[in-house]
């Protein structure tokens, strides 16, 4: 039972803490995930490349996460610099995972994650709440850890109202994978998110970065 309630809660938790401070699904950026998780810190600095439908241009943005066994909670704080004329915008962000499957012996591993993000344009306020379920492998490479994943969920994007534009909320499927790679405490991380777009298509966004991983020696 507390496998469940405990992971709902998470997710609700990081809910309730978007209209004030965004947590880490930022937009631009790939719905970051590690179902692997575990005990440590990590330190990340990430590039989004959205496509032309989600304005293009690149976000740029730094991640904190902080793993306790199989509670991983992260943040993240970003810039978004869209394409063509207008400011950048400044995005804040942040997640809450829990571990269902996995461990050190074990080689799959699955999380829940839910997180939110929120930002401001020149034209009002806009909230962002994930939810996905994560599955990952981690293989047994000489040297190295390689975990690659995949997330699929739902996302809810609400822009409030502003000027002459009124309110809108809409919730979509979207999934997000990747792979990866540490070299001891470094590492390197790579992923492609999919967002299906209200009234038909979808976007998508490419994501790098670099990491430093800090990890107990006994830790999971």
């Amino acid at each position: 039972m507390k496998r469940v309630v405990l992971p709902l809660a998470l997710a609700a938790v990081a809910m309730a803490m978007a209209p004030r401070v965004g947590t880490a699904q930022l937009a631009g950026m790939p719905v970051w995930n590690s179902p692997r998780g575990g005990t440590g810190v990590l330190v990340a600095g990430d590039v989004g490349l959205p496509d032309s439908l989600s304005g293009k241009g690149s976000t740029i943005a730094a991640r904190v996460a902080l793993g306790l066994r199989a509670v991983t909670l992260s943040a993240t704080a970003g810039i978004r610099n869209p394409s063509g004329p207008g400011s950048n915008i400044t995005e804040y962000g942040g997640t809450a995972a829990y571990r269902l499957v996995g461990g050190s012996l074990i080689p799959i591993s699955i999380n829940l994650q839910g997180g939110a993000s929120s930002f401001k344009d020149s034209l009002s306020s806009n909230t962002r709440v994930t939810a996905a379920l994560g599955f990952a492998l981690d293989l047994p490479v000489p040297g190295i850890t390689l975990e690659p994943w995949v997330a699929p969920g739902v996302r809810m994007n609400h822009r409030g109202a502003g000027g002459t534009l009124a309110s809108q909320t809409n919730t979509e499927f979207g999934v997000a994978g990747g792979v990866t790679l540490g070299f001891g405490m470094f590492g390197l991380h790579a992923g492609v998110d999919y967002e299906n777009r209200p009234g038909g298509g979808h976007t998508t966004t490419l994501g790098i970065g670099a990491h430093v991983d800090i990890r107990p020696s006994l830790g999971l």
